[in-house]
């Protein structure tokens, strides 16, 4: 397991709070920014998963439960044509944050919203909160994952842009601080095989398969 860099500013803060506030007035003083060192190193982590790769399946992006499994007439962002299936994960301050994959695949599309930072597990945050979109386009598919910041997620990352090659499983980005994700896939080429109140890992669990045609 390593951690993300994202999240050396916050561990290194809290360490040297904690040798000032330990040396400088009382031993006890470093408990809690030594407290919150530790929850910065765990929610940082960045477990080591070894991807099977399957080019008929979506991976789960995240870790974190199912919210939702939606019905939509087309896709708003007008990247997935047709109808569509949506998927929802929320992520809790307790889970990895770090985002993957779902497949291989070309970014075809990016979008940044700056808006909100409504809970993550509210109607309509997709559309209200600050997100980040990428499209992802292979031969055989089109998919869309939004990452939503929630009430206290405040900085969306992203390590990719428009262009980029990703593999399935690959790192992409994060959010901070609890938050969700949407997959967006067409509903003639994919069958969904999660369920809302489904724990789902990131990299691993399969979260739709391409249809045989």
């Amino acid at each position: 397991m390593t951690i993300v860099r994202e999240g050396y500013p916050f561990i290194g803060t809290c360490f040297a709070l904690a040798v000032l506030l330990g040396f400088g007035l009382h031993p006890y003083a470093a408990i809690v920014p030594l407290v919150l060192m530790c929850y910065f190193c765990y929610f940082f982590r960045n477990p080591h998963r070894t991807i099977t790769k399957d080019a008929s399946a979506i991976l789960s992006p995240a870790d974190g439960t199912v919210q939702e499994v939606a019905e939509l007439d087309h896709d708003p962002d007008e990247f997935v044509s047709g109808p569509c299936k949506k998927v929802v994960i929320f992520m809790s301050v307790f889970n990895v944050h770090v985002n993957r994959s779902p497949m291989d695949g070309e970014i075809q599309l990016q979008k940044y919203f700056c808006g909100r930072f409504r809970p993550a597990y509210k109607d309509a945050v997709g559309f209200e909160n600050e997100h980040h979109l990428i499209g992802i386009e292979n031969d055989r598919l089109r998919i869309t994952v939004k990452q939503i910041a929630g009430i206290l997620a405040r900085r969306i990352v992203s390590w990719v842009t428009m262009e980029d090659h990703l593999e399935q499983g690959e790192l992409y980005g994060m959010i901070r601080f609890g938050s969700c994700l949407e997959v967006t896939m067409p509903t003639a080429d994919v069958d969904v095989l999660v369920k809302p109140g489904q724990k789902v890992t990131g990299g691993k669990t399969v979260l739709g398969r391409i249809k045989e045609k």
